[in-house]
């Protein structure tokens, strides 16, 4: 049977747009229940969750934070994510080990596009869902306009389960309506909430929506749909039952309400987190590939681990969920990617930067242990051998690179290092050395992602860089059919290399990828020489005909050739595919093409068209504007090369009220007179590599 503890546990992400105020509801959450005795700030770099030099700085989370506490005789695994979608990762794991989500919406903005990512990846999951509008006492905040935002966003099934009594500044308290209860806040302490009578001038408003509720709830079961249109009155204890049912199963989303920063109606969330969202034992069996994980305690231990903390100090630390079993400290598991037994030492109960000790992890649970040798994110743990897949979800790629060096001769090996173990952390970070320059390049999802990693580079690490122009990946296709002959042949007196080969290319038709198609008959090449003239054509699409840049979207057909039975070898028709590929793509029309960008954009509504004009100039081409309370969201599509110096002049043209972010939609070809400018450069940084 499940552990018993399983059924007190509720794992819970805090996620939303950034802006929307989650780690102050973090907090919030963590002062009434009496985990932290007073309650931090944000702006003052207070808060348990945002604990690193750079997120007090820039006064954002950059990763996501742990913590646990208890309420009402639950023990609550809180994840406050970051918002930023640099730093989506992070929210995207936590998602994956969560039972529940509560996505935490700015009264002002309604439903921006961060929340609506996220809200995909958590539908796909079947994550059981809460919204929590906040900000309800800033200017221009509208509970009921957020809320319709939030039905066109998210479906009809979102739907209010509280409304506020006042608004803006004079918001000061929530009327349940499943309870049909009000409640007042005066002040942020912890006995801040008062039961009052539901004010008469919302008495018919409260009727009203808690119609619009019931309406909801009775959707959930055919029974009380039946009753419900035949008039008869719904229990408070169906209603209740119907509602947990409904979120339990992804089919109904309570939007809740209060203002984070002073504790209003923060503890009616508290009670919709132990009531409404499910139990790791509720939610029940996990599907991992082969094999199918229970929240038992009678079963083999499995635990996931879905972030990894790289602590100078403290060395690697290693954030886990227990899929079923018991994980007990000094205990021995085996890492099923590695292969290798790791001792599990101490367990640690995260409360933000701190840890607290404990015996051990049962079923459903959330902790993390450090000093794992060979263990970091995506990796699962296990008593021993199993069949079984548990996998992070898909990240976005990295679009945003620059070149870097360190900034003291010598450094290379310490830059390189530092790099390495912030991989570890953020597996969004792409380091590499790019083979046409010798640049040692770092990518990343935005510009603002690149300088905190070299931000903490430098804190951490001590390790100091200087960064270059950010490069555009550029890439290459080509756009007709060509065929070609490749014959290596050398001679030295003794032993020769011969290889030899006919190809035929042409474009795949999506554009993308890569296709190669064996079509030799009769053996005129031994299939042992095969997939060296395939590994040639790769290497050579890698180094691109047209500026140096990869190759993509290309089908290649090995139709003939010929070998010599003593002078053959895999490195002779390697290099025959290379010297084949390489012509036959020279004729086929090989173009360069660029990355173009989906951006989306808040801004003030009276700099929309400063901000359109601008993006004009840039090449882009708006897709639509929609109005935010006060603010604007304009999308637009726009090419990299011409958003690599953006963000400061957004700033510029909005008076620092702007905001964007960017993800890739597709690759295009480079007009002709900028391609030229493009591939000339290439060309010169070439003949520098090789002066």
């Amino acid at each position: 049977m499940p552990h018993e503890a399983a059924k007190r546990i509720r794992n819970v992400a805090l996620v939303g747009h950034r802006g929307s105020g989650k780690t102050s509801l973090n907090e919030a959450l963590l002062f009434q229940a009496g985990a932290i005795n007073r309650l931090g700030s944000v702006a003052d770099g207070t808060t348990v969750s945002d604990s690193a030099p750079d997120e007090k700085a820039r006064e954002m989370s950059i990763a996501a934070s742990l913590a646990s506490f208890e309420w009402d005789d639950r023990k609550i695994n809180l994840v406050d994510t970051p918002g930023e979608p640099s730093f989506i990762a992070d929210a995207l794991a936590a998602l994956r080990v969560c039972d529940g989500a509560v996505f935490v919406v700015n009264a002002v903005m309604g439903a921006e596009v961060g929340t609506l990512r996220l809200w995909e990846r958590a539908q796909d999951l079947g994550l059981a869902r809460l919204v929590f509008v906040n900000m309800l006492d800033r200017e221009r905040a509208d509970f009921f306009r957020t809320l319709e935002s939030l039905k066109s966003a998210f479906g009809p099934h979102a739907v209010a389960t509280e409304i506020p009594i006042g608004s803006e500044h004079e918001v000061r308290g929530v009327i349940d309506l499943v309870d049909m209860k009000a409640y007042e806040y005066s002040g942020d302490g912890k006995d801040n909430c008062k039961e009052i009578p539901i004010p008469d001038e919302l008495q018919a408003q409260a009727e009203e929506y808690r119609e619009k509720l019931l309406d909801e709830v009775a959707e959930n079961s055919d029974e009380l749909m039946e009753r419900y249109l035949e008039g008869e009155e719904i229990s408070h204890e169906e209603t209740v039952t119907a509602l947990k049912t409904g979120v339990t199963a992804g089919r109904l989303f309570p939007v809740t309400c209060g203002v984070a920063t002073h504790n209003l109606a923060v503890n009616r969330l508290l009670d919709a987190l132990v009531e409404d969202l499910p139990s790791p034992a509720k939610r029940g069996a996990v599907e991992a590939g082969a094999a199918t994980l229970e929240p038992r305690e009678d079963a083999e231990p499995v635990a996931f681990v879905f972030k990894t903390l790289a602590d100078p100090y403290a060395g690697r630390i290693n954030l886990f969920r227990v899929y079923q079993g018991v994980v007990k400290a000094d205990s021995q598991l085996l890492n099923l990617r590695a292969g290798a037994k790791e001792r599990m030492g101490q367990l640690l109960v995260p409360h933000g930067k701190d840890f607290g000790h404990t015996d051990e992890f049962g079923p459903g649970d959330i902790g993390a242990v450090a000093k794992l040798k060979e263990t970091h994110a995506g990796d699962v743990l296990a008593s021993g051998a199993m069949e079984l897949t548990l996998e992070l979800p898909k990240f976005p790629a990295p679009v945003m690179a620059f070149a870097i060096e360190p900034k003291a001769k010598g450094d290379e090996e310490k830059v390189g290092q530092a790099l390495r173990r912030l991989q570890e952390e953020d597996p969004t970070i792409d380091f590499h050395r790019d083979a046409q320059t010798g640049e040692q390049i770092v990518a990343g999802l935005s510009q603002i992602h690149v300088e905190v990693i070299v931000e903490r580079m430098k804190e951490r690490y001590g390790a100091e860089v200087n960064l270059h122009q950010p490069r555009v990946p550029y890439r290459e296709t080509i756009k007709g059919k060509a065929q070609a002959h490749g014959r290596y042949k050398k001679q030295t007196g003794g032993r020769g290399q011969f290889g030899d080969c006919h190809i035929r290319i042409e474009p795949l038709p999506d554009g993308d990828g890569f296709e190669f198609v064996d079509m030799i008959k009769g053996g005129v090449i031994p299939s042992g020489f095969i997939p060296a003239v395939e590994k040639g054509i790769v290497e050579a699409m890698q180094d691109g005909v047209v500026a140096g840049y990869p190759l993509k979207g290309v089908r290649v057909e090995l139709y003939d050739g010929s070998y010599h039975s003593v002078d053959s070898s895999e490195m002779a028709f390697k290099i025959a595919g290379s010297m084949a590929f390489k012509d036959a793509a020279s004729n086929a029309g090989a173009v360069l093409l660029e990355p173009i960008m989906t951006v989306t954009l808040s801004v003030p509504d009276d700099s929309v068209g400063d901000v359109i004009g601008d993006l004009n100039s840039r090449r882009g081409r708006p897709l639509g504007m929609e109005p935010k309370g006060g603010m604007t969201e304009v999308k637009a599509e726009v090419p990299m090369s011409e958003m690599l110096a953006y963000a400061p002049d957004l700033r510029a043209i909005t008076g620092g009220q702007g905001d964007y972010t960017m993800e890739l939609a597709r690759y295009e070809e480079v007009p002709a007179h900028l391609a030229q400018k493009v591939i000339s450069e290439a060309s010169k940084e070439q003949e520098a590599v090789k002066a």
